[in-house]
């Protein structure tokens, strides 16, 4: 099972809208099996970016985990989603 981690600033506002879509599109996709989700906000997880597999941010990441992470944005302006969601897959498949 992969652990997805959705991060943004505070943890709350952001991140619980990704996860909701997030957690729709894996029912959809019948993926609900393999991902285990997550939420906090991005300074708690800095330090323990490497515990998971895929990390979804709706806010700026320090450039020493950015390569880790996939902007979470398009989930919020509606632009982007479905190259969003083939990077997103392309990890759970991996």
């Amino acid at each position: 099972m992969k652990k997805l981690l959705i991060i943004c600033g505070t943890g709350i506002a952001t991140s619980t809208v990704v996860k909701g879509k997030v957690e729709e599109w894996l029912k959809e996709n019948n993926l609900t099996q393999d991902v285990k989700i997550y939420q906090s906000k991005v300074s708690d997880e800095i330090n323990r970016i490497d515990e998971y597999d895929i990390v979804l941010s709706t806010t700026l990441v320090p450039d020493n985990i950015k390569d880790r992470v996939i902007d979470g944005i398009p989930l919020l302006t509606g632009i982007g989603i479905d190259p969003m969601f083939e990077k997103v897959l392309a990890e759970i498949k991996r």
